[in-house]
């Protein structure tokens, strides 16, 4: 689960103009967060895993993805893709009416996604909405407000439209079961610089290990080492292009007991030594985000 915070308390709403490409391995690797987001494909095609789907978007077409939702995103090649996050209370206030009918029924339903392709009446118009809400984020003043009001606009034609079930709390097998996953990743990532059993982990969810194992094959087509290891290399790199760790303290740092076997797993999934990793990054140019 994310833990930076999109935007801030008084205006939870932070808007994102992403290139896919410039992410290690043209990825945005697998993350959920409490906030609402939408995606818009202004160029290029990107391949979407949600949960257990996955599906490819192509230029002029978009996604909402629901709160607290496993999701990753991928592209072969340069793919922008502008997006903005919202905590729900940003549309209206948790304590409201208008949250308790409107929006309390949307995130606590089925409905972990839609996708808004062209040729449909009511998604051709979310993405004309979702689409605005882009240009607005250059103004200098009224943005806020401006945003604000189009959100609104963008929420009623979800909450008129998408097929949701309106029921309290995600029950159904897909939602337990990736929630019990949800609880897993994130024993690995509060936990990847130390050794950890697959005993562990399955005790953490609640689960046996077998099942813990078919539900990191089922979602994420990993076994759980494999993912602890992917998590791990991808730590490794934050130190690498944040800091002037030495390579073997950043071996350490991140659960690694051998260098040798650190670096030969960096290379290999990386393409890249770390020396090589951290000299490219250094001379990369700041990514907008």
């Amino acid at each position: 689960m994310e833990t930076i915070q999109h935007g801030s308390s008084s205006y939870p709403f932070r808007f994102y103009y992403d290139n896919i490409a410039l992410f290690d391995l043209n990825c945005v690797e697998w993350h959920w967060h409490t906030e609402l987001e939408f995606v818009y494909i202004e160029s290029g095609t990107v391949t979407i895993w949600i949960g257990e789907k996955q599906f490819a978007l192509s230029e002029g077409n978009g996604v909402f993805i629901n709160s607290k939702i496993l999701h990753r995103f991928y592209s072969p090649a340069e793919a922008i893709v502008p997006n903005f996050v919202c905590m729900p209370s940003f549309i209206a206030p948790q304590d409201s009416f208008i949250y308790k009918k409107y929006i309390l029924p949307v995130i606590s339903s089925s409905l972990a996604f839609q996708v808004f392709c062209g040729e449909s009446g009511w998604q051709a118009e979310v993405l004309a909405d979702i689409k605005q809400i882009i240009a607005v984020q250059s103004r200098v003043s009224s943005r806020e407000l401006a945003t604000s009001a189009l959100l609104q606009k963008l929420w009623l034609r979800l909450y008129e439209n998408a097929e949701f079930s309106d029921t309290r709390g995600r029950t159904d097998d897909s939602a337990s079961s990736q929630a019990r996953l949800q609880l897993m990743m994130q024993y690995i990532h509060q936990n990847y610089s130390q050794e950890i059993s697959l005993d562990e982990l399955a005790g953490y969810a609640g689960v046996s290990k077998s099942t813990a194992l078919n539900l990191f094959h089922r979602y994420l087509h990993l076994t759980p080492i494999q993912y602890l290891i992917n998590y791990r290399l991808n730590e490794a790199a934050g130190l690498l292009s944040r800091t002037e760790k030495k390579v073997a303290t950043v071996s350490g740092e991140t659960g690694f007991r051998s260098v040798d076997y650190f670096c030969r797993l960096f290379k290999k999934h990386y393409r890249l030594t770390p020396t090589e990793y951290r000299k490219k990054k250094s001379s990369a140019p700041e990514m907008l985000i």
